[in-house]
């Protein structure tokens, strides 16, 4: 079983930055995709950005040359640097797990708010 907890996020004015990171239980260097999705309010979970084990990236359109998704194997730990923040940022963000060994987990998420 993989636990997965969030930290990082808070209230911000647009155009500012926050760091979110997700703690992991397990090692993470070899599994397969761990990804930032978040949820506003009134709208479905949306996947943000996507980091595989060779360290490939991917992101959503909306926030691509804004976020950066990266991980640090060492301490099981995924990050999302979120930059040039937008008041539409607004969300609860989840770290995810998808592998085929592990299987599928969340964590319980944490909020960001962006002011404008």
């Amino acid at each position: 079983q993989v636990q997965l907890v969030e930290s990082g996020g808070g209230l911000v004015q647009a155009g500012g930055s926050l760091r979110l990171s997700c703690a992991a239980s397990v090692k993470i260097f070899n599994i397969n995709s761990m990804k930032w999705y978040r949820q506003a309010p009134g709208k479905e979970r949306e996947l943000v950005a996507t980091i595989t084990s060779g360290g490939s990236t991917y992101y959503a359109d909306s926030v691509k040359g804004r976020f950066t998704i990266s991980k640090d194997n060492a301490k099981n730990t995924v990050y999302l640097q979120m930059n040039s923040l937008k008041p539409e940022d607004t969300a609860v963000y989840y770290c995810n797990v998808d592998d085929i060994g592990w299987g599928n987990y969340w964590g319980k998420g944490t909020l960001v708010t962006v002011s404008s």
